[in-house]
């Protein structure tokens, strides 16, 4: 059986109307046209498919079962046509998001937010964890976008790397805050609060401090740099962070200064190798991407 999509809209005009000329008006073909898929889908699907009476074209008992299954079909269709459009124009589509716990609280829902306004079909999935999870789930395939730090290479990851600048947070009053920048002999004895030793970002720091011949003080640990800048908004001590993180907390009364030397942190932005990257998520990384660019060194 070969049915075409022509005669099943050919088939439910005719039922609908009753009459050849209004079904070739509302399938803008020609009245020989419908009559010849109206008699070619007779012959495949084998039964008479409308009786006339009284002038009109009424459905036979076998057309009748048949016109609810193939109203169905075609209203599948329809949306299938206008869910291509809105993929096609980016409106609609599912984007799953790995990240670091902070900025699932910081920096990425204002960019979810302002890409989502104009895409009411589009769903997303946001995720926070630390490094390694992030990594194994963009390997695994289970997330479309990754944003991480410490990233080592992998063949199942595509990777780019970004360098964003740093700045030293003080607690509103602090003695630093008239000094235009800070270095590391600014920081020599204050109550420093800073990311896991373990981390990247933390050695690189530490190399700056021992590079001035200094021990990088520690008051309290934390694993992300949201939780550094609101214990410095506490006026517990300072901290070396990100600047898009600190200007997230700047209202609640951190005060931003320039670290010297500059010590960025590399954010990276991840996605599976062997999957193909839909639209939506290419969109997406160039919208963060975007968002990203007043931050970067």
């Amino acid at each position: 059986m070969a049915i075409r999509l022509r005669q099943l809209e050919a088939f439910r005009a005719v039922s609908r109307s009753g009459n050849i000329t209004r079904a070739a008006e509302e399938l803008s073909v020609s009245q020989p046209a419908v009559s010849r898929l109206l008699r070619d889908f007779s012959g495949e699907v084998g039964f008479e498919l409308f009786q006339r009476r009284g002038g009109r074209l009424v459905p036979t008992q076998e057309s009748r079962y048949l016109l609810g299954e193939v109203d169905r079909l075609l209203a599948s269709v329809r949306h299938i046509e206008e869910l291509t459009k809105d993929l096609h124009e980016r409106k609609a589509g599912h984007l799953r998001i790995a990240c670091l716990p902070g900025f699932a609280t910081s920096h990425l829902p204002g960019v979810v937010a302002r890409f989502l306004r104009n895409r009411p079909g589009v769903t997303v999935t946001i995720e926070p964890d630390r490094p390694e999870r992030i990594l194994e789930w963009i390997i695994g395939e289970q997330y479309h976008f990754g944003i991480t730090d410490g990233f080592n290479d992998h063949p199942a990851v595509e990777a780019e790397t970004l360098d964003i600048r740093t700045v030293c947070i003080l607690p509103r009053g602090h003695a630093l805050a008239e000094k235009a920048r800070i270095t590391p002999a600014d920081l020599a004895r204050e109550r420093m609060i800073h990311t896991r030793r373990d981390s990247p970002f933390f050695r690189a720091l530490e190399t700056r401090f021992l590079s001035a011949g200094i021990t990088l003080p520690s008051l309290v640990e934390v694993r992300q740099f949201t939780a550094a800048c609101m214990l410095v908004a506490e006026g517990v001590g300072v901290s070396v962070v990100s600047e898009i993180d600190a200007r997230e907390y700047e209202s609640r009364g951190l005060l931003l200064r320039p670290f010297a030397p500059a010590t960025p942190h590399r954010l990276t932005l991840l996605h599976p190798t062997h999957s193909p990257v839909s639209m939506i998520t290419l969109e997406f990384v160039e919208a963060f991407r975007e968002s990203l660019a007043p931050y970067l060194c």
